[in-house]
């Protein structure tokens, strides 16, 4: 019923307003419990919603203050109304931190400057271009009952992310950058394009939170497939379908559709929130649970570095948040310079470049 859906609502985003701002032991359990639990588009949607406009009228009481502003493409903001820790602070955390303390988590806007389409700009984003299709919303690309009915605009979508047409840029090195210098604890990542693969991340240290194109599954009799087993199809635009025994199920690859729980692999970060001495958020709006609830489980005293075209979580509460808004690509190339180390990220694309493709996307 709609009484029950809107209590359901308003229970998931209390829980996790007082998880934020009010945690106790218990209440983090029971958080924990509730976040990997299905809901449906309809609550989902509405605690967006409900999360976008307390964040709204929390910030309208936050004093900020900026600095940075200049020419340069990105700005370094401070809303705790000190601004005592800052980008260089950041920098000098890394550069000194031990050995695998480095926790990563990004998002689709660390793929634009790749040519992906991120998913909510508006006119732009992967959800406006999809009302070809005529979709019932938009989301519902990525809901198992409309899958199961439609397949065909999901595998239009899969054509233009297999592995091999995009190429790996700042955003995605910098992980690879920090696991060359023994300082990545791990990298947690929504993207299913594969760009932190090719840019030399290897799998103990990725977490692919929403799931990868590198295998898939049937849905009927739950044959496991690779993607070079179904790739010639999604090039060609059409659905590929099982052949194991005659089958004919749709293959759908493993990527996390709405109301699917996290690959098991996810729940490490239980530990790894623990163990880091610095979080770096790139690219994402932190609206998607569970991995939005990432950054606020990081102890309060660790620094967290969010770089993104504005601001988005909680980011800004906590005296040791800094804030690099604007330009991504800038944004990572501007803490790299700071650390010091601009000659081995240069290296690290150089050798990029020169990989055939058959050794770029031999793991993806």
């Amino acid at each position: 019923s709609s009484s029950c859906s809107v209590a359901t609502s308003y229970f998931y985003f209390l829980l996790h307003y007082l998880v934020q701002y009010k945690p106790t032991k218990r209440m983090v359990t029971l958080w924990k419990c509730f976040s990997t639990r299905s809901l449906s588009s309809w609550h989902v949607a509405f605690w967006r919603s409900s999360r976008t406009n307390k964040c709204k009228l929390l910030m309208k009481q936050t004093p900020e203050t900026l600095d940075g502003r200049g020419t340069s493409p990105c700005q370094t903001r401070h809303l705790t109304g000190h601004a005592s820790f800052t980008i260089d602070n950041i920098a000098e955390v890394i550069k000194h931190s031990d050995t695998s303390r480095v926790l990563v988590m990004a998002g689709a806007g660390i793929s634009t400057a790749s040519g992906i389409q991120d998913f909510r700009t508006p006119g732009s984003g992967l959800y406006y271009n999809l009302q070809k299709y005529h979709l019932p919303y938009p989301e519902a690309i990525f809901e198992l009952d409309f899958f199961f009915t439609n397949p065909k605009p999901f595998f239009e979508y899969a054509r233009e992310l297999v592995p091999g047409k995009y190429a790996p840029n700042a955003a995605h090195f910098l992980p690879a950058l920090l696991h060359r210098k023994d300082k990545l604890l791990r990298m947690y990542t929504q993207n299913i394009d594969s760009l932190e693969r090719l840019a030399g991340i290897p799998d103990e240290k990725l977490v692919e939170a929403h799931g990868t194109f590198s295998t898939a599954t049937c849905t009927i009799c739950s044959a496991r497939h690779t993607l070079e087993d179904i790739k010639k199809e999604i090039d060609e635009g059409t659905v590929p379908r099982c052949r194991e025994h005659g089958c004919k199920g749709v293959i759908k690859p493993d990527i996390v559709f709405f109301g699917e729980a996290p690959p098991d692999r996810f729940y490490m970060y239980a530990q790894d929130v623990s163990e880091t001495q610095v979080l770096i958020v790139m690219g994402t709006s932190l609206e998607v649970m569970p991995f939005a609830g990432m950054a606020d489980e990081v102890p309060s005293d660790v620094p967290r570095l969010l770089m993104n075209n504005n601001r988005v979580g909680s980011f800004g509460i906590r005296a040791k948040d800094v804030m690099q808004t604007g330009d991504i690509v800038a944004s990572v190339e501007d803490l790299v310079a700071r650390m010091g180390w601009d000659e081995d990220f240069k290296r690290l694309r150089a050798e990029w470049t020169i990989r055939t493709p058959d050794e770029r996307t031999k793991y993806c």
